[in-house]
């Protein structure tokens, strides 16, 4: 994807991310986008069919039988698809409701449990619950304070001897300007440290990625001991 083909499928997404920044609207938008992509007239740039890369590299020759995972803000389920591929039991959530509908639509007889979720408001049921918490690119997105509220709840679900991966895209600005017209906004190591919270913290990896418009990124692997 070129440059100009991204900022045109980035466009409305941005522009619905300024809108919610500016309203105080933490995290309805993405229900708003996902609701307009199944009307046609916009898209969700996120959505391209595909299981992140940095996941895969990670999980190489991983079993997951016996373990539960979670998938943080899930989209259309291309990660948590994946993991259920290795034998995880796999829940995936997101805030948005269209989205879950989609992807129950697109992936009939799933294995995976997707419900409709805030990752501010998670089940208390699912405190500690889970052997591994993936989450890739759906904090970025997130301007303001909700953005640290978003990463302080990411190791809630860990269970013992569990593990937290966080993927994203990385900053080594230790204090970036973000405007609101222009998300995703890179993790800072300070936010990415929040996002382990009370976890062991066992490897961060900063990397550039391998793309045709490469960028600089983050893969961090937490644990609760």
């Amino acid at each position: 994807m070129g440059i100009d083909e991204e900022r045109a499928r980035m466009f409305r997404a941005r522009t619905l991310a300024a809108e919610a920044a500016g309203a105080g609207d933490e995290t309805g938008w993405f229900e708003r986008l996902y609701s307009e992509a199944e009307a046609g007239s916009a898209v969700v740039p996120w959505a391209d069919g595909e299981v992140n890369p940095h996941l895969v590299e990670w999980a190489a020759g991983k079993d997951g039988m016996g373990k539960r995972a979670l998938v943080v803000g899930c989209g259309l389920g291309y990660d948590a698809q994946y993991l259920a591929g290795l034998s995880y039991a796999v829940t995936g959530f997101d805030v948005a409701p269209t989205a879950i509908e989609r992807t129950i639509r697109e992936n009939p007889g799933t294995t995976v449990e997707y419900l409709a979720a805030d990752l501010l408001d998670l089940p208390a049921a699912w405190a500690g619950a889970f052997d591994l918490v993936v989450e890739i690119y759906t904090v970025q997105p997130l301007y303001g304070p909700v953005r640290e509220r978003a990463l302080a709840a990411l190791h809630g679900p860990v269970a013992p001897g569990g593990t937290l991966l966080v993927i994203a895209r990385a900053t080594n600005d230790e204090n970036p300007e973000r405007d609101p017209a222009q998300m995703p906004w890179p993790l800072t190591r300070r936010e990415l440290d929040l996002a382990g919270g009370p976890l062991r913290t066992v490897r961060v990896e900063q990397f550039m990625d391998s793309g045709t418009q490469p960028r600089l990124r983050w893969r961090a692997e937490f644990r609760r001991d």
